[in-house]
């Protein structure tokens, strides 16, 4: 059950009938119109802007269309009164009752209710962290992990078909850098001075891979010139890296459905093929682009290339995808890689990126679009920077990265749950402070805390009543006392949940399921505090009916706070130590 769906869909029926009456003209969108809960609870229960945007369309003053709206709208039962505000809102107050009927419907759905059809089964692919396979994973692919994996999960839980993906950039020279690092410490393994030479990476993580390579293959790669050992240590020192990337999304609780390798798309004529398809719409072309703005590089020339026209589909300025020697750019196997996304049949794609790959979001969308003709919309998520604190100081770098504070030194620290959480506590494309002692702090300051008390709590109160608690016997009780404002606001709140997910996920923001199980717990919080002063609150009362409603109303709360934080990765706490 959706309530708010529910009266919106009354709304969208009064509108349509006001059409048929003359009141409004006929054929006006009514995609726009919203039904939410007011900014101020003092406005009543539910809002809807309905005569706001519809008036400009319908030129008609906005307050005439309200009017004429609360009249239809109050003749239903499920409202009690329908108020006109300010320029033309329209407020809502809920007939008696109506709240109470979301109750059941939780206890009756249980981990499925907010579950939506919304997707329609459309394939989505979310690729994300998609880190250089030549070190651990840092605290920014931390942030970029979380909020990837959240997001597949609340898409899915909103019905799409979703696909969880890594690219794994081992196509480049980076990974031949990594080559040579490991050969290092492969010498280094032999007893030898390791030469970690500048542009090489220092890691002590390049260590046991070292040791690795001496198990796997002896002396037999000593003494010998790069060309001969390069590609073996290449793949191996690779296959090392992605093993323990694994790892350490594993310990994040993230699991890939797929990895994609860059480097499949080299010499296989996939990056070929995608650019064929480019050109036979007239978007390639041979050319001279302008130099870049600003200080102009000592090492440009105006050398011609072949290059995407990418400004006919949104970008800034055309960009190349051969140099002029003949080698690929950067971008042409990432044309290559989102063609073969394209070719896979996924109606939506989104990537998450980190903040530094700010000025990739036009071409690659450019691309996408070009390359689907327009059919396939491509969402880039940027998330910024994370900066982490310990002890009120900036925390200190990671002994075995080497330059930076790596996911596994986050997650030894705090765990799991309490990283994903706190990952979640900002929007993605917001700056984040991440300060360990607030992280494992028992107080309403730490939310990750906060919303698992809620949880226990209810756990510890559904334990000790002495009635059957079962889900099937609450959604039978008599809710009608639960009449009370800090009853009714939690109500309210449990209400919301359908509405909030499908809003997260057309949007693509999973923070907003983080805030939202924040306030639900607030509110849950706040009830349980009136029943300090007022034992009528109180979830165990001397009568059975009165203490079987509270208990419904409490476990519809804990299922909800279960599924949101399911959402997010996170094991529900039913007792806190």
């Amino acid at each position: 059950m959706n309530l708010f769906a529910e009266i919106k869909t009354l709304v969208l029926k009064s509108l349509e009938a006001m059409a048929a009456e003359g009141a409004l003209p006929e054929g006006l969108d009514l995609r726009n119109v919203a039904v939410e809960p007011p900014r101020d609870p003092a406005h009543r229960d539910m809002a809807t802007n309905a005569a706001m945007v519809l008036a400009k369309p319908a030129k008609m003053k906005p307050r005439d269309i309200a009017e004429t709206l609360a009249g239809k709208l109050a003749a239903d039962d499920r409202i009690a009164s329908a108020e006109v505000a300010g320029p033309g809102f329209l407020n809502l107050r809920l007939a008696q009752g109506q709240w109470q009927r979301v109750i059941p419907s939780v206890l009756e759905a249980g981990a499925d209710y907010g579950r939506s059809s919304m997707g329609a089964g459309q394939k989505v692919n979310v690729e994300y962290v998609s880190a250089n396979p030549t070190g651990p994973l840092h605290v920014g692919h931390t942030r970029g992990a979380v909020f990837g994996d959240a997001l597949a999960s609340l898409l899915d839980f909103a019905g799409y078909a979703v696909t969880r993906e890594y690219y794994i950039n081992d196509g480049g020279a980076q990974v031949d850098v990594l080559a040579r690092s490991a050969y290092e410490r492969y010498r280094e393994a032999h007893g030898l001075e390791p030469e970690i030479a500048e542009g090489l990476y220092p890691g002590d993580y390049l260590i046991p891979i070292g040791e690795a390579l001496k198990e796997a293959h002896g002396d037999s790669l000593l003494g010998h010139n790069n060309e001969e050992w390069l590609p073996v240590v290449r793949e191996f020192a690779t296959a090392e890296m992605l093993k323990m990337i694994r790892e350490d999304l594993e310990a994040l609780g993230v699991e890939m459905d797929e990895w994609f390798s860059e480097k499949s798309l080299y010499g296989t004529g996939r990056i070929e093929g995608a650019l064929r398809s480019l050109d036979d719409k007239g978007l390639i072309y041979q050319g001279v682009l302008e130099p870049p703005k600003g200080k102009l590089p000592e090492d440009w020339e105006p050398r011609e290339q072949t290059l995407f026209r990418s400004t006919e589909h949104g970008d800034d300025v055309d960009r190349p995808v051969k140099k002029s020697d003949g080698a690929w750019t950067y971008f042409a196997p990432d044309i290559a890689y989102h063609y073969d996304k394209i070719e896979r049949g996924f109606h939506q794609l989104i990537d998450v990126f980190g903040a530094d790959h700010g000025g990739y979001v036009k071409r690659m969308k450019a691309a996408v679009s070009a390359l689907s003709d327009g059919e396939v919309p491509l969402d880039i998520k940027l998330t910024q920077l994370v900066k982490l604190y310990k002890n009120g100081e900036p925390f200190k770098m990671s002994k075995r990265a080497g330059t930076f504070v790596t996911l596994r030194d986050v997650v030894d620290e705090v765990g799991k749950d309490v990283t994903r959480f706190i990952m979640l506590t900002r929007k993605n494309d917001a700056p984040l402070d991440f300060d360990f002692d607030k992280a494992l702090e028992q107080s309403k300051d730490n939310p990750v805390f906060y919303v698992q008390y809620a949880h226990a709590r209810i756990s510890s109160v559904l334990g000790k009543a002495e009635i059957p608690a079962d889900d099937a016997a609450l959604a039978e009780a008599d809710l009608s006392d639960l009449t009370h404002e800090a009853e009714l606001a939690l109500i309210g709140k449990i209400a919301e949940w359908p509405r909030l997910l499908e809003t997260a996920a057309r949007t693509h923001e999973p923070h907003r399921v983080a805030f939202y199980l924040y306030d639900l717990a607030s509110e849950f919080h706040a009830l349980w505090n009136r029943g300090n002063d007022e034992p009528g609150l109180r979830f165990l009362q001397d009568d059975a009916d009165a203490t079987r409603a509270r208990l419904a109303l409490i476990r519809a709360c804990q299922l909800v706070i279960a599924a949101g934080l399911g959402i997010l990765g996170i094991t529900p706490m039913n007792e806190m130590r």
